[in-house]
């Protein structure tokens, strides 16, 4: 089973939409999987996902309604094979929890599914309005579509 962690900055926005989407996408392609997400700042840690990532996800009949909020943990190396980071800069914040060469080789840039090396960030729609979550999700959707035909090929 592939277990995938989606870690942005607060957790309410990108990363619990990417792990809802994924998921759903994992379903509904019959693959085994557990997908969560994380933040790696604890500023919004036992909260909901923001109304306009719930309500984004929903536009395309996938439920994140039960989404917590958490911060990303050094023990998260341990439980996840793949930790996507949405952007550089938490990109950067998880590898400095790693603590060897094994737990960074876990670590990747979501963005480089689609388009690799380029180091594509996820942008934060947090302050901006509706179009911002929406392109977030085409972004996330775009990776998750890779991510699946990768395992699809590994699995075959």
């Amino acid at each position: 089973m592939h277990k995938i962690l989606m870690v942005c900055l607060g957790n309410i926005c990108r990363s619990p939409l990417a792990a809802g989407i994924l998921s759903h996408k994992m379903k509904k392609h019959g693959i085994e999987a557990e997908v969560h997400s994380a933040g790696t700042a604890d500023y919004h840690v036992g909260q909901a996902a923001d109304k306009r990532s719930i309500e984004t996800a929903q536009k395309h009949d996938i439920d994140i309604t039960n989404h917590v909020g958490r911060q990303f943990q050094a023990n998260d190396f341990d439980s996840y094979d793949t930790i996507y980071a949405m952007d550089r800069d938490n990109y950067r914040n998880i590898l400095s929890k790693a603590r060897n060469e094994n737990d960074k080789a876990k670590v990747k840039m979501l963005m480089n599914e689609v388009l690799p090396r380029e180091n594509l960030e996820v942008p934060d729609p947090y302050y901006g309005g509706p179009e911002g979550f929406e392109n977030v999700y085409r972004m996330i959707n775009m990776a998750s579509d890779e991510i699946i035909k990768k395992i699809k090929k590994q699995t075959s």
